[in-house]
């Protein structure tokens, strides 16, 4: 295993465990929230997460689940890239991640794009997995648009 992989492995390891974002939070800014839970019903894995805009910029995020690891370590790592980005450059993002997990290995992900989410490249070679990648960023794709409704 290279060094690089041994890297992205401990990422997702560590946000597994130290869940950013987790507990579900009720917000009470000035902004709109918007709420999507998804459910990946091949292994069982479920996030509710919670998404707050207020001008223009995701203020707030948050979300409670259950799952393997790379689904709880996803949704942790998207926490911490997207709070406090403009609105329309999460979703970019959102996307970005999208591509990569759906390129089954073709593409590499940016880090300088992706942070940490970058770690999440590997499991795009392994299509059974990559709906439990994309859980968290679904719903927050999703809650964006709502609290934009």
């Amino acid at each position: 295993m290279s060094g690089l992989e041994q890297l992205y492995q401990q990422i997702i390891l560590d946000h597994a465990k130290a869940r950013h974002g987790s507990p579900l939070q009720h917000y009470d800014g000035d902004g709109r929230t918007g709420e999507s839970h998804q459910l990946n019903p091949v292994c069982g894995d479920e996030i509710t997460l919670r998404a707050a805009v207020a001008d223009g910029r995701v203020d707030a995020v948050s979300w409670d689940g259950a799952g393997c690891a790379i689904s709880m370590a996803s949704a942790s790592v998207l926490t911490d890239l997207v709070q406090g980005v403009p609105r329309d450059e999460a979703i970019t993002l959102v996307d970005a991640f999208r591509e990569v997990m759906r390129s089954r290995g073709r593409i590499e992900a940016d880090e300088e794009v992706l942070g940490d989410a970058a770690a999440f490249s590997g499991v795009s070679r392994f299509p059974a997995r990559v709906k439990c990648a994309m859980l968290a960023w679904v719903a927050l794709e999703e809650s964006l648009l709502a609290a934009n409704a």
